[in-house]
């Protein structure tokens, strides 16, 4: 067995908790897994909530030994829709359904499912999994009634009661940050210190030092001693923000703060106890990281305790009407800007935008809109995009996807590169995300300033 996995001026104040329509935990069909030979000859894995996760880490519901396999190789889930599908998770061997390689496809019954040397058949069953979902449409400043995200709600409810190490996944834009600084705030450490560190911001060569400290002298130009933040949070919270950029060399230091509780700080002979509650963030899947050896599977493993996906605006176009008014309700606007800005007919609209910027992308737009006191139409909507006309059909919904949001990034970026003359810091600020999130676009696509 699988293991447990309006009105239009009406504002929304930030911390409000709505009672949502139904407070029944939503049902996904229930799927078998069943394997065809070798070590899962005459073994069946059923799941016990929307998916099941597949490799040989101990992480995963379905644990094989087979030395094809990949730790983190696929994983089975069921979407919105009730539709399942199979996705690779960076696997050296790859997954293949029916003989065919694949980076994620939609599964039907008595399709076989090729994981490294092994094979297993889908089996859709009758019975449905309950998921638990929040009985109320916000965390703390966090709103949304669809279910990706009220289960998102009630995994951090339970995180915020528990002093359990927390990590968050995600798109970039999606409100990672915002739930960290919540988890502090609604947790027993509230009254302690919050540190953030945005591991991708800081240069490697001061990383360490900034995690833990250096005596005077450590290195040159450690002119004075320095407390690093897992000291200066004693008591509270450690946010590590984009913990993915994380480098080789520190990940072993900072598996010994997660499993010791204590830290030496650069040039110390010895280390000191710390009393501090890690949440971690990336927008990578660090199961992909860890099968091609760029993050430790000892690391993720006492940093994956707990992990929380916040899904993007796309998964949940009907929240952004909630969420553009409360991004409205924190503006100073003149009464006629509000209401046209808060029309039906215009929040209708902005859920026609896919968001690739998510929340953060949605609220630059809000900005724009009332510095010129006017309800724009979403950048990203475009109603007759010319670029879909050559959409090729005959490859998976996936594939497909990828290589336009592929055309999408490296267009936007070299012309606002090109606007910028090169300078990183004044494209990211135009584009309104933050200069390291752009530097991680432009290593993603091969491109340079």
């Amino acid at each position: 067995m699988g293991k447990l996995a309006d009105d239009p001026e009406e504002q929304v104040p930030p911390t409000l908790s709505v009672v949502a329509d139904s407070v029944v935990p939503p049902a996904v069909q229930r799927f078998r897994l069943r394997g065809l030979g070798g070590e899962l000859e005459g073994k069946s894995f059923d799941s016990s909530s929307d998916r099941l996760q597949i490799g040989s880490h101990p992480l995963n519901e379905v644990e094989v030994r087979d030395r094809t396999v990949s730790r983190f190789h696929c994983e089975v889930f069921v979407d919105r829709d009730g539709r399942a599908w199979v996705k690779d998770l960076g696997s050296r061997n790859g997954t293949r359904v029916n003989g065919v390689r694949v980076r994620e496809a939609e599964l039907q019954e008595g399709m076989v499912l090729r994981v490294g040397q092994l094979e297993l058949v889908f089996t859709p069953l009758a019975e449905r999994n309950e998921l638990p979902v929040a009985p109320v449409t916000s965390f703390g400043t966090l709103v949304g009634s669809s279910v990706p995200l009220r289960t998102a709600f009630a995994q951090l409810a339970k995180a915020a009661a528990k002093d359990v190490t927390v990590l968050l996944t995600g798109e970039s834009g999606t409100g990672k940050s915002e739930a960290a600084e919540l988890l502090h705030e609604q947790s027993g450490r509230a009254g302690k210190p919050l540190r953030v560190v945005d591991c991708a911001a800081v240069p490697a060569n001061l990383l360490e030092s900034e995690l833990f400290g250096h005596e005077r002298g450590a290195f040159t130009g450690a002119i004075q001693r320095r407390v690093g933040v897992f000291e200066e949070a004693e008591g509270g919270t450690v946010f590590l923000d984009e913990v993915g950029e994380l480098p080789l060399d520190l990940q072993p230091k900072l598996l010994r703060v997660l499993e010791a509780r204590e830290v030496r700080r650069l040039g110390a002979n010895r280390y000191l106890p710390v009393d501090v509650r890690v949440v971690a963030a990336t927008n990578r899947d660090l199961r992909a990281e860890v099968n091609v050896g760029r993050f430790r599977p000892d690391l993720y493993f006492r940093l994956a305790v707990l992990t929380v996906r916040l899904p993007p605006l796309r998964e949940r176009p009907g929240d952004i009407p909630l969420i553009a008014k409360q991004l409205l309700g924190r503006l100073t606007l003149d009464e006629e800007t509000r209401r046209a800005l808060a029309e039906p007919a215009f929040l209708s609209r902005l859920q026609l935008s896919p968001w690739p910027g998510n929340v953060r992308e949605l609220r630059n737009h809000l900005e724009r809109c009332a510095a010129l006191q006017e309800a724009l139409q979403p950048a990203s909507e475009d109603p007759s995009p010319q670029h879909l006309d050559a959409l090729d059909v005959s490859i998976p919904f996936s594939e497909a996807r990828r290589r336009l949001l592929d055309t999408f990034e490296q267009g936007y970026v070299r012309a606002l590169l090109d606007r910028h003359d090169g300078n990183v810091s004044r494209a990211a600020a135009t584009a309104g995300v933050d200069r390291a999130h752009l530097h991680r676009i432009m290593r993603r696509q091969k491109m340079r300033s």
